[in-house]
This record gives structure tokens, sequence and C-alpha cells, in this order.
């Protein structure tokens, strides 16, 4: 994991060092104006950026990494409690 946020950085993209597979970017987080079922609402942006070596990582997985790494931020306990009831039940 690289940030850049913590000094301002809003968007990078990682560069990858061997023998590193990935690396994930955060960059500093933002308040924006959406509009959302007709109203305005403010919502916190992370930006996050993946780097990663394509002949290890395909895409599909990094896209999936990243959505879950979306989904956790989003619903934290929700994630947490759904981790755990496929890890008692499955």
């Amino acid at each position: 994991i690289s940030s850049l946020g913590g000094i301002g950085g809003s968007f990078f993209t990682p560069i990858i060092n061997p023998p590193e597979v990935a690396i994930l970017g955060v960059g500093k987080s933002v308040e924006k104006i959406f509009k959302q079922n007709g109203q305005l609402v403010s919502k916190k942006m992370l930006p996050i950026s993946l780097s990663y070596d394509h002949r290890i990582i395909d895409g599909k997985e990094s896209v999936g990494f990243l959505y879950n790494i979306k989904e956790s931020l989003e619903n934290p306990v929700e994630k947490l409690l759904d981790n755990n009831e496929k890890n008692l039940f499955s």
C-alpha cells in the first residue's frame, strides 16, 4: 500500500518494484456533491488505484479486489458480518 493522501496527493499510479506483484495506491479523501434521487447529497470519496503485474494477476481478479475494498469501506459492519457468516456456514 502506498498513500500520498497524507501529503495532499489526490490520485496517482503507484509503481511496482520487484519482487512485488501489485501495489494499492490511496489518495486523499474529499467531500463531493452528487445528485441522488433528485436531492443533492455530500459523499466522502477516496481515490484508490491498483497497479499489478498482468503476467501474474488477471484483470478480472484485480477488479474484484478493488470492488471488495469499496464494499468494505462503504459497509464495514455488514461486510464483516457477511464474511463471518460465510466462514461459519460454508
